[in-house]
């Protein structure tokens, strides 16, 4: 259906709001600089009478009365000497003025001794870094002047630099990343440990621009993103790395925060995500929310290699296909997901070679998100199954063009242990908890611009889609609603989330009407046992449709590509 354009007033508002403001910020302005001599005389008037009715009610009761006496007995005097009352006028509104001025000490016009000693103490450590013994005319140089290298700084409260512009002469090798990253440590050391800075190299214009940056809020619940189908929120980032901004809700406000949005489907560039970190460092987190809003419009596959029930919450919803922490239901589940690649490879082929659209049960975008391969890798080598991992080739490699995502989950430990198509494939990466810059070199591809610090709460790490720059990440808070450590405002926003369950635990499909979307809602596998294969049920128009997993005891009698040649023959 066709979108109706948006009216007048909420496409132009904002720019008609936007220009009133300057508007009317240019004309106080104005009115401000024309008006400064009155608004002066004013403020000195309102100052002078302040300090008479101080006068008078610090007086004595018994000296009021000469008092008035002799403030009339001027008063005569004056209006009865020429020109009196003109020269009192004049003496009043020079009173005026002068007590009227802006009392406002002016800013410095330069730092301070404690600023100058730390400004002085970061070009002498820059000299080694900035100098060559070549150089006629160095600009670097031990006992030098800084002013001609720091041309711009600013510093806050606590007398520490927050903002840095460093000029360094055209010989440097900017371009290579460890000379980079040599300066770049010594500035995060010299200006204080424990913050983020991020570093801006103009290499065109030789200046180096350092910024202490902000910390990421950590305090963004699970929510409904306002995003259009085939993107996810991964977390938020600075407001200077991308052009884009969602509104949030932080407690009973609503902000615009900046979100690193990962697009899925058949354009995508980045089809499948590896996410890496540190136990404890909100994998776990981001896997949760990936899968909320992926519920949204296609159906979840979930497998859990560390078997700590992260994902209890998801079991049973309408949506959530299976949820398997043992090895007999992970390989199962996985079996069925390449047998499912398999078939919408199919059956979307003989539709193009027909000229008709793709089938509708092709459409429906389906996850498989994998918490941890590496256990299960561990317990299958050890009783003699294959390597969970090995069923993830196909919808890793084929699984873009039917609407096939992988998700996969790991901690830096076991990162040996993921297979090659999970390497090669999984071109959006994503780093949380601490990490050191070899790291993230070595997982993102490419160093960041900011300096990482050791100490990050949980969710915080880094991102980077494909061949794109690296920024900075903070997943949104999306715990495990079953924790008792959970907060009880995080614990209602996740449940508030999730799906109505439509298929109970053990396994009884409740009295409910099915979607229409399904014929039938199958039954997810939690215990390894084997759901009740689903009747077909004619439907006067063409319908989404979830396939049911099989499993290893009661395998599929009919192979997924014969299947698929059943049905469009």
């Amino acid at each position: 259906m066709a979108r109706r354009p948006l009216p007048r007033i909420l496409s132009n508002g904002s720019a008609q709001l936007a220009r009133s403001r300057e508007l009317a910020r240019t004309a106080a302005d104005s009115a401000t600089d024309v008006l400064h001599p009155l608004i002066t005389l004013t403020r000195g008037l309102r100052r002078l009478a302040s300090a008479g009715r101080r006068k008078w009610a610090d007086t004595p009761k018994d000296r009021r009365g000469p008092l008035l006496f002799l403030v009339a007995s001027v008063i005569l005097v004056v209006a009865l000497v020429p020109y009196g009352p003109l020269l009192a006028v004049i003496t009043l509104m020079a009173a005026a003025a002068w007590h009227g001025r802006d009392r406002t000490p002016p800013d410095p016009d330069g730092p301070d001794e404690t600023q100058v000693q730390r400004l002085k103490s970061l070009y002498e450590a820059l000299v080694p870094y900035f100098s060559a013994a070549e150089d006629p005319e160095p600009v670097y140089s031990h006992g030098g002047d800084w002013a001609k290298a720091l041309t711009s700084y600013d510093f806050d409260a606590s007398g520490r630099v927050t903002r840095l512009v460093i000029d360094y002469p055209a010989y440097f090798t900017d371009g290579e990343p460890e000379s980079r990253a040599r300066v770049e440590q010594l500035l995060t050391a010299k200006s204080g440990r424990g913050r983020e800075y991020h570093f801006d190299w103009d290499e065109e214009g030789n200046q180096l621009t350092v910024t202490v940056l902000a910390p990421l809020p950590t305090d963004v619940a699970a929510q409904r993103f306002v995003t259009a189908p085939g993107e996810t929120v991964l977390g938020f980032t600075d407001p200077t790395e991308v052009q884009r901004t969602l509104p949030l809700t932080y407690g009973e406000e609503r902000h615009d925060t900046p979100p690193v949005v990962w697009r899925t489907g058949l354009r995508s560039t980045e089809p499948h995500l590896l996410a890496l970190g540190q136990p404890g460092s909100g994998t776990s987190t981001l896997l949760r929310s990936v899968a909320l809003q992926a519920l949204q419009y296609g159906d979840v596959v979930i497998v859990e290699g560390g078997g700590t029930g992260e994902y209890a919450c998801l079991t049973g919803r309408d949506g959530v296909l299976a949820v398997e922490c043992a090895l007999a239901g992970a390989l199962t589940s996985l079996e069925w997901v390449a047998h499912e690649t398999e078939r919408r490879l199919v059956a979307v082929n003989r539709a193009r070679q027909a000229g008709d659209p793709p089938p509708a049960d092709t459409r429906r975008p389906l996850w498989v998100l994998l918490d941890r391969p590496s256990a299960l890798a561990h317990v299958a080598a050890a009783e003699g199954h294959q390597d969970p991992q090995s069923l993830l080739q196909v919808p890793l490699r084929h699984g873009r063009a039917v609407g096939v995502t992988v998700v996969v989950a790991e901690q830096f430990d076991n990162a040996d242990a993921l297979s090659e198509p999970v390497r090669q494939h999984t071109r959006a990466r994503v780093v949380l908890g601490p990490a050191t810059a070899v790291q993230l070199e070595q997982y993102l591809g490419a160093r960041p611009q900011t300096t990482p610090v050791t100490q990050v709460p949980p969710g915080r790490g880094y991102a980077r889609l494909g061949t794109g720059p690296v920024l900075r990440l903070q997943v949104p808070a999306t715990p495990d609603p079953y924790d008792d450590a959970t907060s009880d405002a995080h614990r209602q926003a996740v449940l508030d989330l999730l799906p109505p369950r439509t298929t109970p635990a053990d396994g009884e499909v409740e009295a409910e009407v099915p979607p229409k979307h399904l014929t039938k809602d199958p039954e997810p596998l939690t215990d390894g046992k084997s759901p009740a294969e689903p009747v077909a049920e004619p439907d006067p128009e063409p319908a989404p449709q979830r396939t049911p997993v099989p499993t290893l005891d009661q395998p599929d009698p009919v192979p997924a590509k014969a299947s698929a040649v059943a049905e469009t023959s």
